[in-house]
């Protein structure tokens, strides 16, 4: 045996799981730094920059696109955690607590557990469309993350008939739910695809008309300037503006998601699971992740139209300018605003760890001085991320932004939970019913009542002669 032999056959295990992947990577490094010397990577990162450079809104797309894919199923299993714990403290019950830190994990492991289970199609089935079925909603849901606009600069795609792309894209999940009904070959699946197109095209035009008052306020379709336009104090927000806009675009969007009491699509008590009732496996899982993720949508698409987007409920400049804070141009004196931080960075953080420390131990006198660090450790670290903060809502406007948005974004996701721990399911004729002799009249109102509250406007200013 030769001396390779014999050296290989004494490694331990991990060694012979190491050891080839180090000589991989000094042979990569070496080839790597070959090429380097020899010009030849040089001059593929100057061609790709150039090609790159010169499609710029195909890389932008791209990215935006990736972005957005690899946001919504993690959104997907904070909500279905959200909803478990909220519902489960309507109950007076804990709630998922065992895996992961107070239960974090547990609807992750739903995730895996749906990837897991045996993905079936029925006898009599037709399979290309009850295969596409869930792709399809999964992508409508998806797709209308592209033209949200998450903070300043942060959007997939500034549309400027945005709002139009959304309900255009959003209108897709109707179809696939209709696929999944009718290919899977079952009453029960018929009937919530039925169900779920009746309720979706009815409930589709009073969602549509109500947002058009907003439009006519801002006079765009574009998400991101609609935004723009409601910044300032919270009093510009389109809500105060528009209120039965909101109640008719609220309730109208909680149909469109098939939420509670308006889940007429997977009433389990009447129909076992509707349009889903044939499907398991990961194809299951799509039509609970478009779900959730259309919780998430119809919550931002809320904030964007009514509750000011990105948009603080307070003017952080124009009260920095009372205070003398910020210069009249606007800009922000970090001379004022930054002493706090740079006497913490003059201080030292183990002398502020002590002094953090100090009324701790000196409260308490069975507990000694090392836990009382301990604890002035945490304090410190608590005020360096809020410094942190704070230093990125001064210097970076779309950091601030990301905070109200998911903010008040995720107030009407916990609303949409709290609906489903409370409200019973309506029959389907009230619901019918309701969209078309309510909420259809009540939006074309709102539109004359906005379309003459802009006349008037514009009388008073003069802009207009009767």
């Amino acid at each position: 045996m030769s001396v390779i032999g014999r050296s290989w056959t004494r490694l331990t295990p991990a060694g012979r799981v190491l050891l080839p992947l180090l000589i991989a990577f000094a042979i990569l490094a070496l080839v790597t730094a070959l090429l380097w010397v020899t010009g030849i990577i040089p001059a593929v990162l100057t061609f790709a920059l150039a090609t790159l450079s010169a499609n710029i809104d195909i890389v932008r797309f791209v990215v935006a696109v990736t972005a957005v894919l690899l946001f919504t199923v993690p959104t997907a299993f904070i909500i279905i955690f959200l909803e478990m714990k909220v519902i489960a403290f309507i109950n007076l019950r804990i709630g998922p607590n065992r895996t992961g830190p107070w239960g974090t994990l547990s609807s992750a492991v739903h995730g895996f557990k749906v990837l897991a289970k045996e993905d079936f199609t029925p006898t009599g089935a037709d399979v290309p469309v009850f295969t596409l079925a869930p792709a399809v909603v999964y992508l409508g849901a998806v797709m209308s993350f592209l033209v949200l606009p998450f903070a300043p600069g942060v959007v997939g795609l500034d549309l400027n008939l945005g709002l139009l792309y959304f309900f255009a894209v959003s209108g897709l999940a109707v179809v696939g739910l209709l696929m999944a009904g009718w290919s899977s070959f079952n009453k029960y699946s018929l009937l919530g695809g039925l169900r779920s197109a009746a309720q979706i095209v009815s409930y589709e035009i009073p969602l549509t008309l109500s947002v058009v008052g907003v439009i006519m306020l801002s006079g765009t379709l574009s998400l991101n300037q609609i935004v723009v336009n409601q910044a300032g104090w919270f009093w510009d927000w389109y809500v105060f503006q528009q209120p039965l806009a909101f109640v008719i675009f609220f309730i109208a969007a909680t149909a469109e998601g098939n939420r509670t009491p308006f889940d007429l699509a997977e009433a389990d008590s009447e129909i076992v699971a509707g349009f889903a009732t044939e499907y398991s496996g990961m194809r299951f899982g799509f039509f609970f992740f478009a779900e959730y993720v259309s919780v998430f949508v119809l919550s931002a698409l809320t904030v964007t139209l009514f509750f000011g987007g990105w948009n603080a409920p307070i003017d952080g400049n124009e009260i920095l300018r009372w205070l003398n804070l910020v210069p009249p141009s606007g800009a922000i004196d970090l001379g004022s605003l930054g002493l706090g931080l740079l006497f913490l960075i003059a201080l030292g953080p183990p002398v502020l760890i002590v002094l953090l420390a100090l009324p701790f131990w000196m409260l308490r006198s069975d507990r000694s001085f090392l836990r009382s660090l301990l604890v002035g450790f945490l304090l410190f670290n608590l005020l360096v991320m809020a410094a942190v903060g704070v230093w990125l809502a001064i210097n970076f406007e779309a950091a601030i932004g990301l905070f109200w948005f998911f903010a008040k974004t995720y107030f009407f996701v916990v609303t949409f939970v709290w609906m489903r721990g409370t409200l019973p399911r309506v029959r389907i004729d009230q619901l019918m019913g309701f969209a078309w002799k309510w909420l259809l009249p009540a939006s074309v109102l709102n539109l004359f009542i906005t379309a003459i509250a802009i006349l008037g406007a514009r009388v008073i200013r003069g802009e207009l002669t009767l």
